[in-house]
């Protein structure tokens, strides 16, 4: 991530999402704005945070994996996302992996700053309750997506949750070997299975692929694949 100096930026944000009053005055002046590249880690398991991150723009995954090795989307987000409420809360170190999925931009406000000075701000705290209650829905969400849906509506949610709106507007992806591999074990099936329902979705006109690309042809198609499931 990348630290940005833009005021115009920031106050748009910190309007659009109501930090004004979410925070005090002190916590406000405290709060900065980053940017983040598609494709970047931004956290690792067992990375220690001591901000609270909140996305505004763009899509992260978070995702985890097995001690054997198997994978599992627990969630994908949009704005206003909140990275570190947990680990503010209970002091605890980053438990999954967040990636970013599109370009964006996120703001970050010190735990020292919120410790000090928003222990008893209702609205803060109201703020903070109802993004882990959501939180804690999602992944319940997601875990039973991977457990009672077959491999095709999971692949269907997957694309889904990828594109840039989450609507299935718009989506490119290279088909390199070790992104099909990741991908069959984030939704917990093997790669030579994921390879046959990719075919199958070729059949059914959901999507084409060409010179190492996947493209979707048929956005309703895979929205009725899904059967209304989304990993977010």
């Amino acid at each position: 991530m990348r630290k940005l100096s833009d005021p115009t930026l920031f106050r748009e944000y910190a309007t659009a999402f109501d930090f004004d009053n979410i925070f005090s005055s002190a916590s406000f002046d405290a709060l900065e704005l980053y940017e983040m590249k598609q494709g970047e880690v931004l956290w690792e398991k067992n990375d220690t945070l001591d901000h609270l991150y909140f996305l505004v723009d763009g899509k992260i995954k978070i995702h985890t994996s097995s001690a054997g090795g198997n994978g599992l989307i627990l969630r994908f987000k949009n704005p206003l996302a909140v990275i570190g409420d947990v680990e503010y809360v209970k002091g605890t170190d980053v438990f999954h992996t967040v990636e970013a999925v599109t370009d964006g931009h996120l703001m970050k406000i010190p735990f020292a700053r919120l410790r000090q000075e928003e222990k008893e701000n209702t609205a803060f705290l109201h703020f903070l309750l109802e993004v882990i209650t959501h939180k804690f829905y999602t992944e319940a969400h997601a875990s039973t997506l991977n457990m009672l849906y077959n491999t095709d509506v999971r692949l269907a949610s997957y694309l889904l949750s990828l594109t840039d709106d989450g609507k299935g507007s718009l989506f490119h992806e290279e088909m390199r070997p070790e992104t099909l591999k990741e991908t069959a074990e984030v939704i917990g099936t093997s790669y030579r299975h994921l390879n046959r329902v990719l075919r199958d979705f070729e059949d059914e006109g959901i999507l084409e692929k060409h010179r190492g690309i996947i493209k979707i042809t048929d956005i309703d198609l895979l929205r009725q694949k899904a059967e209304g499931n989304i990993y977010e």
